[in-house]
């Protein structure tokens, strides 16, 4: 598969993806969503990767939805990126692999709602994160009320999207919307790390609670313990990592 606007590395179990527009901050063009849609849902089916890394190239993760793309199409449902950027988010969610976010830099708005998909987001210090959709005049389309609402709660978010201002990877930290931030020399080593702990443990059983998580995060509190309690998992790598066990005691 080649690429042009994204580049795709690949260490053993572990997909490096980068975002590559160095020049526009990584802002998000039809090509670029497109290119990184048709590569997570080709990951999603190799069974040898077992963690996807995105990062960004320069000093972005991404600037949002690049603003020439609104003088050329319509992102709005119905319409060729908006549906592959949708498709993208689902794919970030539903991938039996973990996903983890490298935030070296700017991330806003149409960028951040795809933030919002990962599993893990490990942040540096110094990255600027903000919804800027109230600041262009623009409607979030990719889930951003919702998912930012479940995820840092109601009034924080509401704050966040009305003042369009940006916060830092520490803030971030702070009020539980990374994982982790990390100064930004150490940032590819804790995100390293982190796959590597990862990476130690059952990859089936990762995936099944990855889904238990998702189902949960879209249901009730109530249909989400009964639907952990009913559902049905058979792992056929138990009998490695029990070696590991034995290992490690």
């Amino acid at each position: 598969m080649d690429f042009t606007q994204i580049k795709y590395d690949r260490q053993e179990a572990i997909a490096w993806i980068t975002l590559y527009r160095p020049d526009k901050l990584n802002a998000l063009t039809e090509v670029m969503v497109r290119e990184w849609k048709d590569l997570l849902l080709e990951l999603e089916q190799d069974e040898t990767c077992r963690v996807v890394i995105v990062k960004g190239e320069g000093r972005a993760w991404s600037a949002g939805v690049d603003l020439s793309v609104f003088q050329r199409i319509k992102v709005e449902p119905g319409y060729g990126m908006w549906q592959d950027g949708f498709d993208l988010i689902n794919t970030l969610e539903r991938m039996p692999q973990v996903t983890i976010a490298m935030l070296n830099g700017y991330c806003f708005t149409g960028a951040m709602e795809i933030m919002l998909a990962f599993d893990l987001i490990v942040a540096a210090n110094e990255a600027k994160i903000g919804d800027t959709h109230t600041k262009w005049g623009i409607p979030p389309k990719w889930g951003m009320t919702q998912r930012l609402m479940q995820q840092v709660g109601k009034r924080k978010a509401m704050e966040l999207s009305f003042t369009a201002a940006a916060i830092s990877g520490t803030e971030a930290e702070r009020i539980g919307l990374v994982n982790k931030s990390v100064p930004l020399e150490d940032l590819q080593a804790s995100v390293e790390a982190l796959a590597a702990k990862i990476i130690n443990n059952s990859t089936q059983t990762i995936a099944a609670v990855k889904h238990l998580y998702q189902y949960g995060s879209t249901h009730s509190l109530i249909e989400g313990l009964t639907y952990e309690r009913d559902y049905k998992f058979v792992s056929t790598d138990k009998a490695e990592n029990l070696k590991n066990f034995k290992k490690e005691i």
